[in-house]
């Protein structure tokens, strides 16, 4: 399969931004708030027609690839064989609905395991975080840096404050004695924005205990392609059929984060 890259990531730009401004529109009508795992697991119609929206118009031009969607499609997909869409419709809903800020739309495109096309688009702040593999990642026009080192002393951390107010261990590889030793801590409640800051530099790292994979699946394109790391606590490889936790930083800081994180457990979700 030959696909021009550069030609299906403009399509997906376009059908991105056509679903953003749909968002747009919809932020001050009155939605329709379900749950779904647990009361602050929220999901609109909104999620769900832009789901719809992308699907179609993948399905349109793009027949033969595959779509794994956060709400409905793709359940039955067993395999990363040949081309595969993974898509976050709104990742941050719960932004969405309440702050109607700092929510995005995700889209990879991965062949054979391996991911071609990373996009987000930060809707309100109207930021598009774009990569197609082996030719750097964009922050709009500009094309973003590669990575430094950093130390923990020196880090910015992204961690969501509920991970500590869980955490039952106490000794020197404890969450709280990792935040002790950093230089901050910032959560913005949106796993593709906030593994987009870590790509362009405005977090030094990004830590989640659970994460689906079109929660961070365009994220890898974009880290990839500037020169951070990504992995499982464990320090493997993050999957794309299946939630794991992971960790995503600058290069040095990688194996510090590993050492409070390799056997953390103790969290139920």
């Amino acid at each position: 399969m030959n696909e021009n890259w550069n030609n299906v990531k403009n399509e997906a730009v376009k059908w991105v931004e056509e679903a953003g401004k749909i968002l747009k529109e919809s932020l001050y009508e009155q939605l329709d708030i379900q749950t779904k795992s647990n009361p602050n697991d929220l999901v609109t119609e909104m999620d769900y027609k832009v789901e719809r929206i992308l699907k179609e118009r993948i399905e349109h031009s793009h027949p033969d690839h595959k779509i794994i969607g956060e709400e409905e499609a793709g359940r039955h997909i067993q395999s990363t064989d040949g081309v595969m869409w993974l898509i976050d419709p709104i990742d941050g809903t719960t932004n969405f609905v309440h702050q109607k800020f700092n929510f995005a739309i995700s889209v990879a495109v991965v062949e054979n395991g391996v991911g071609k096309i990373g996009i987000i688009y930060n809707v309100i702040q109207d930021e598009w975080f774009t990569a197609v593999a082996g030719q750097g990642a964009f922050l709009n026009e500009r094309k973003l840096e590669q990575t430094k080192p950093v130390t923990l002393q020196e880090a910015v951390l992204g961690l969501n404050g509920r991970w500590l107010a869980r955490e039952k261990r106490a000794d020197e590889q404890s969450l709280h004695h990792m935040v002790r030793r950093s230089r901050s801590v910032r959560s913005y409640g949106a796993a593709a924005i906030e593994l987009a800051y870590v790509a362009c530099g405005r977090l030094d790292c990004y830590i989640s205990f659970r994460l689906s994979p079109w929660d961070y699946a365009a994220g890898l394109v974009l880290l990839k392609e500037t020169g951070h790391q990504v992995s499982t606590f464990q320090n493997d490889e993050v999957p794309l059929l299946e939630p794991c936790r992971i960790a995503a930083s600058r290069p040095g800081l990688h194996e510090e984060l590993l050492d409070y994180l390799y056997d953390h457990k103790g969290f139920e979700y």
